[in-house]
């Protein structure tokens, strides 16, 4: 019984140790002008919903939830909104080739419909992030014009 106690406190100080090791913030008080929203003329509804949807891990300006501040949640918070953002960052849209955008739109269709996206670790917490039917529909045909008109 002693050595539980012992490993008890023993993990105890090190999650405590641990919320001293500070993340970094994705967090910026300006939009680029190179855009996604800004550079496409995006519907209001369709923005509402990459917004809520993916602006979290694919911009430069993530809305935190309460619980980014809990080690080591806010390391794997961390480490998807920077694999996010290597995929797809919104924010730099426009400073992408014609061709990358092209390659870029068609995945954003294929995750959507295969329901890849978003994941379903941020969904579960962020329900309002899940497309319904009509949205993944609304979101992809604007997509697909989107793409098609490049």
């Amino acid at each position: 019984m002693k050595i539980i106690k012992i490993i008890a406190l023993v993990l105890l100080v090190a999650f405590v140790g641990i919320q001293f090791i500070p993340t970094t913030r994705n967090q910026s008080d300006t939009v680029p002008s190179t855009d996604f929203m800004l550079v496409n003329n995006v519907p209001e509804t369709i923005q509402k919903k990459l917004q809520i949807s993916c602006y979290d891990c694919h911009s430069n300006n993530t809305q935190y939830p309460w619980y980014n501040k809990i080690q080591p949640a806010a390391w794997i918070l961390e480490d998807h909104i920077k694999e996010g953002k290597a995929e797809l960052n919104f924010n730099e849209w426009d400073s992408l080739s014609s061709r990358r955008k092209s390659s870029k739109l068609r995945s954003i269709i294929k995750q959507i419909e295969s329901g890849e996206m978003p994941l379903d670790s941020y969904t579960l917490i962020h329900t309002d992030a899940k497309f319904s039917e009509t949205e993944a529909e609304e979101v992809i045909n604007f997509i697909t014009q989107l793409k098609d008109s490049l």
